[in-house]
């Protein structure tokens, strides 16, 4: 579809999440994941200039699932998900952005 990819699981397998944060950070990433300890680190401990996240906490029942409805949320629905922490569930999309930082 177009978009550039880069899987931390390839990679660099076996990074922490502070570390694949920094990754994001420094190469300008969305982090896509279905791993929910990344709010945490975000809000909790208050990033500065955090990546922006895409939380999929339903997976669906085919591969491709995930690629196609983010393809469609962005294209279609014209949902932003930049900076922003994304959450979608299997019935709604719920998300928090982040206020830009002084540079």
């Amino acid at each position: 579809m177009g978009y550039a990819v880069k899987s931390i699981q390839e990679d660099r397998q076996g990074v922490s999440d502070e570390e694949v944060l920094q990754i994001a950070i420094d190469e300008h990433l969305i982090i896509l994941t279905f791993h929910r300890d990344y709010g945490e680190l975000i809000f909790r401990y208050a990033v500065a200039d955090p990546p922006s996240v895409v939380y999929f906490r339903y997976k669906g029942s085919d591969p491709q699932f995930v690629g196609k409805l983010l393809h469609d949320l962005v294209t279609v629905s014209k949902i932003e998900i930049y900076n922003a922490f994304t959450v979608i569930d299997q019935n709604s999309i719920r998300q928090r952005f982040y206020s830009k930082s002084s540079a």
